[in-house]
């Protein structure tokens, strides 16, 4: 996974921070259908992922808007995707929904604020 390159702010990010299970049983699968639905979505800016070999893990993605975050939120395999977590993939797991108001990276030649 790389850092997402996106447009300059406002936007939004969706934090999903979440404590997996055991069960693996299509997660790596099913995580990359999302991501490509995601891609197809209107609003769709990016996203970046990590996991903890502990299982703890966060994924960031990037909208456009929040109407674009409550179209993702119900689209239909997505809906799936998110029973199965509850039943089988996570033990925990928080979201949060912020306006991203400004950023700022480094890239190695130059940095900028």
């Amino acid at each position: 996974m790389s850092i997402a390159t996106l447009p300059a702010p406002p936007y939004y990010v969706v934090c999903f921070s979440s404590q997996r299970t055991e069960v693996e049983d299509g997660y790596g699968e099913i995580g990359a259908v999302m991501v490509d639905l995601a891609k197809q979505q209107s609003g769709f800016l990016g996203f970046e992922s990590a996991r903890r070999p502990d299982g703890f893990g966060i994924i960031n993605s990037y909208w456009q808007d929040e109407e674009s975050i409550r179209a993702w939120k119900a689209v239909v395999d997505h809906v799936e995707a998110q029973r199965r977590g509850r039943a089988d993939w996570y033990s925990r797991y928080e979201i949060r929904v912020a306006l991203v108001q400004r950023a700022y990276g480094f890239d190695g030649m130059y940095a900028e604020e």
